[in-house]
């Protein structure tokens, strides 16, 4: 079959290599859409040490498509049916998994190998993370499973409310969804971001008002002079992976607030956190990583339902052959995401 494969940074081939076979517990997928992501361009651009640990490996992680084979003992799973599966599953037997924090896993079971035309989905997250597809919906908003489900875990640990102003600094596709689940709470949503085009679908997916960071803009000023009496969002997501956005957030929240850094940053950066602020305005700070099945699941129901729709998230479809150019393309931030075509594949 054709698969993309990760060499190192900025070298990623397409190659023919052997067709997969499902083991016990496993299941092949003939991947009718996958999607470009941009924990994918940052690991194209300078590898991930979580997703990627032996070179060369497959590549990508977000995918729905059709069951080919199942491997011994897989019960509740036929071919032909129409799937989709998060990037990963929790062991449910460590510490972290025990205390009710799967995400902190310490034997996270990791997906790669989107881009290609099959992929085996491994025993853990056929038990845990693998959804049938209901008829009607296409393969590429299926795809939008596993990154929804991390914006749907953002959510769930942030305290927004009714009423809430919450302000979102990133309008990528994690940004963008954040818009979306914050209105969805009945919160006033602000989203700040370089792009004019990306900050139109802001508006489009819910967001109130929008800012243009450009030059000459004070982005934390404008946050804050939008919030009412100027005191500063209730919650503020930071949603790009920035340090100095990171510390600008600490400046949008008004006392009392809370902070969520979600993004993430390159290995070996830090930021700075004013004591003094943080201290006497009562600032809650916490990070937020990847998802659980129960985001999963919430992430699924969303979908279903229509209340996230794709088509604003997906500028444009590209053929598995020109799975780099898509990757360049998301990088330069020309459009959201796209979605990847392998021969064969399609909204069916």
């Amino acid at each position: 079959m054709r698969a993309a494969m990760f060499y190192e940074p900025g070298d990623v081939r397409m190659e023919d290599v052997p067709a997969p076979r499902p083991g016990p517990g496993e299941v092949l997928v003939r991947i009718g859409a996958a999607l470009t992501c941009g924990t994918d361009v940052k690991t194209y651009k300078r590898g991930h040490p979580t997703l990627i640990k032996v070179t060369p490996s497959p590549f990508g992680h977000e995918f729905g498509g059709t069951i080919e084979e199942v491997g011994e003992g897989v019960e509740g799973w036929r071919p032909g049916m129409r799937v989709v599966a998060a990037n990963s599953a929790p062991c449910n037997r460590c510490y972290y998994c025990k205390v009710g924090d799967q995400s902190m896993c310490e034997d996270l079971a990791f997906l790669n190998g989107a881009f290609a035309e099959y992929i085996v989905v491994p025993p853990r997250i056929v038990d845990q993370n693998l959804y049938e597809i209901p008829e009607g919906m296409e393969f590429s908003r299926a795809a939008l499973l596993e990154p929804l489900a991390c914006a749907v875990h953002g959510v769930v640990r942030t305290p927004i409310s009714v009423g809430d102003t919450v302000a979102v600094i990133g309008a990528g596709q994690i940004g963008l969804m954040f818009v979306r689940l914050a209105t969805e709470r009945g919160a006033r949503v602000i989203c700040a971001d370089k792009s004019a085009s990306r900050l139109a679908v802001a508006r489009q997916l819910g967001a109130e008002e929008t800012v243009q960071a450009a030059e000459g803009v004070d982005t934390i000023e404008a946050v804050r002079g939008w919030s009412p009496e100027g005191r500063g969002a209730d919650r503020v997501i930071e949603a790009v992976g920035l340090p100095d956005l990171w510390e600008q957030a600490l400046r949008m929240v008004r006392k009392g607030g809370d902070v969520t850094l979600f993004g993430g940053a390159p290995s070996g950066t830090s930021f700075e956190v004013d004591t003094v602020l943080l201290h006497y305005s009562q600032i809650t700070i916490r990070g937020i990583f990847h998802h659980t099945p129960y985001t999963v699941q919430v992430a699924f129901d969303l979908l279903k339902s229509g209340r996230v729709e794709a088509e604003p998230l997906i500028s444009g479809v590209r053929s598995l052959e020109d799975v780099v150019e898509a990757l360049e393309q998301h990088g330069r931030q020309e459009g959201i995401k796209y979605e990847i075509r392998p021969p064969g594949g399609g909204p069916s």
